[in-house]
Order: structure tokens, then C-alpha cells, then sequence
């Protein structure tokens, strides 16, 4: 027998924020009030959910943010929700503000959350929002473009400086514990060398003898990209290339500077594509799943059976990058 179709829903981000975000709390808005829904905005994750910290969202409430980075409902990460009263507290809140689903915008623990809900009795549906791309179910997740486009804007401008000064750039960029923004920026920035947590590095082989290679083809300065928390980080690896080549090496770590800015357009369509497939699931009665991208489509999996996937970084664009960056 069908589950009853959702008549009040919340939305919620959660964990990092990531641009784009506004644009799916945008779609999940307008698609909900469109099929005659109620939509609870809800603050600060879910912290916002235990505190009952949430607001009747109307059709203007999210007129003008399509463009904006970060999220209007706020984000946080909640210890007490991350314990099975938390979440029983959490279900009880639902109840008494008559919310039948909720849409959780974020990463792999926010979809934990939305599991555990989900199996206390309030459907949830995820929506991959992170600058990582770290969600294993999913080919792309909301922010990643806009975060690579910031990065390499930023490798850019310090090439500059390096070229005046005869210098090694190392650049440390995000991902927490994946090399997925580390390779793509690497390779569109010609970076001498692209180091992810996914491969070992082999100093002596992929940076001192590179260096004084290309330097032996008439090169002066050189890019260096670093995934966060690899080789010690970019300020040790830069300290250990000055030692072990003579060339100046400075460290730069572009930090959060990375999750902000306006998304761009493939962030606004992909999380206004999401946002609106995760009104349709719950208006379906479907819970306990996350909208993914699959082959290029928008399309949804249980979400116990996402976080047990797991992908990989292209190792064939590494190897690539490895052999042209000369």
C-alpha cells in the first residue's frame, strides 16, 4: 500500500555550505508550493530541527537567491542529533509541527541523519551538497563546480607572481579526504605536479627530478597543487622543496576562500534539477533516498545503499596530467 503523499515538508542544509545550495532550497520551495504543499524553512540544520527553529517558506521567501553563494537557511553540525535520543527528539519535533518529510541539502553526514530519520519514521530525501564531490553515490555533487572555478581563478593570479620571482607555488586546496578538486584544478591550472591522498607521492621522482628537468628546458617557475592534510600539507612541502631543490618554494592555502561566491551555472541547474526531483519523491510518498547524478541524468538511490558505495578518482586524467606537465 502507497505511503500517504506529503501535504507539509521542511528543508534543511547541513554540514559545510556549498554554492548552490540556495538554488536547491529555491526549487525544493517553489515545486512544494506549487503542488499545494507547506514548506518549513529550517535554520542551522539540525540543530534548527531539535530547537523548532523554522519558518513558513512562501513563494517570495526565496525570490533573489538563485545567484547567491552559501545557504539562507544557514548550517550546522549537531552532536546531540548524532545520538538516538537526538533523533527521537528530532522525530517528536516533526510530529508537532506536522512536518511529513524533510529534504536535507549536504554530505555524507547529513545523509546519516536523514538515515536515521528516515528509520524513526520521517521520510527524508538528500540532496548532495559539498564542494567535494566526496559522496560516493553520486557523480557530482552541488558546489564542486563553483569551487574549482574559485581555485583555479586564484592558481591564476599566483602564477604571477611566481613567473616575476623565479618561484615554486605550492597551493593547497580543499577536499577533506579526497583529490578530486586537487586533480581537476591541478590539470586545469598545467600544474607540475598534482598530489591526492588517493596515490602516495614519490618526491624525489614527481617533484625534485621534474623540477630540475624542466628547468633544464628553460622553465623558472613552477605549480604545485596539494589536496588538504597530503605530504604533511603545502607549508611542509614547500619547506622540503626549497631544502631539497634551492628554488624558493612558497606556500599558499586558498582555505575557505573556496566554498564562497556565486555558483555558476552548472551548480544553479544541477541543484534546481535536484531540488525539484526530491519534492517529487516525497509528493510520490518515497522516502530514504538521495537524488544522485548517474550518467550524466538525475536520478535517486536508497540512501543506506549510497553511503556504502564508494568511487574513485580518475586515475587515467592523473596519469595524463603526469606526462604533459613538463
Amino acid at each position: 500500500m502507497a505511503e500517504k503523499k506529503q501535504r507539509t515538508i521542511g528543508v534543511l542544509t547541513s554540514g559545510g555550505d556549498a554554492p548552490g545550495m540556495n538554488a536547491a532550497i529555491r526549487a525544493v520551495v517553489r515545486s512544494a508550493l506549487t503542488k499545494g504543499m507547506k514548506v518549513y524553512g529550517i535554520r542551522r540544520g539540525y540543530n534548527g530541527l531539535l530547537d523548532g527553529d523554522m519558518y513558513d517558506m512562501g513563494i517570495r521567501s526565496v525570490s533573489e537567491i538563485i545567484h547567491r553563494g552559501g545557504t539562507i537557511l544557514y548550517t550546522a553540525r549537531s552532536a546531540e542529533f548524532n545520538t538516538p535520543e537526538g533523533v527521537q527528539e528530532a522525530r517528536k519535533m516533526c510530529e508537532r509541527k506536522g512536518i511529513q518529510g524533510l529534504v536535507t541539502i549536504g554530505g555524507d553526514g547529513t545523509f546519516r541523519g536523514a538515515r536515521d530519520l528516515c528509520e524513526a519514521g520521517v521520510p527524508c530525501i538528500g540532496i548532495p551538497g559539498t564542494i567535494d564531490n566526496d559522496i560516493s553515490c553520486s557523480e557530482y555533487t552541488i558546489g564542486f563546480d563553483t569551487a574549482l572555478n574559485t581555485a583555479m581563478q586564484m592558481v591564476d593570479k599566483l602564477r604571477d607572481t611566481a613567473m616575476s620571482h623565479d618561484r615554486c607555488s605550492v597551493v593547497e586546496v580543499m577536499g577533506r579526504h579526497a583529490g578530486y578538486m586537487a586533480l581537476n584544478i591541478g590539470v586545469a591550472c598545467g600544474a607540475l605536479a598534482i598530489v591526492v591522498p588517493e596515490k602516495p607521492l614519490d618526491f624525489e621522482r614527481e617533484i625534485v627530478e621534474k623540477m630540475f628537468y624542466t628547468q633544464s628546458t628553460g622553465k623558472r617557475h613552477f605549480i604545485i597543487v596539494v589536496a588538504e592534510g597530503c605530504a604533511g600539507g603545502a607549508n611542509d612541502l614547500a619547506k622540503k622543496i626549497t631544502e631539497a631543490t634551492g628554488i624558493e618554494a612558497r606556500a599558499t592555502i586558498l582555505g575557505h576562500v573556496q566554498r564562497g561566491g556565486s555558483p555558476t551555472l552548472r551548480d544553479r541547474v544541477t541543484a534546481t534539477e535536484m531540488g525539484f526531483r526530491a519534492v517529487d519523491l516525497l509528493e510520490a510518498g518515497v522516502g530514504n533516498r538521495v537524488v544522485v547524478v548517474k550518467n550524466g541524468l538525475i536520478t535517486d538511490i536508497g540512501i543506506t545503499e549510497g553511503l556504502e558505495m564508494s568511487k574513485q578518482i580518475d586515475f587515467d586524467l592523473l596519469n595524463m596530467s603526469e606526462k604533459i606537465s613538463i
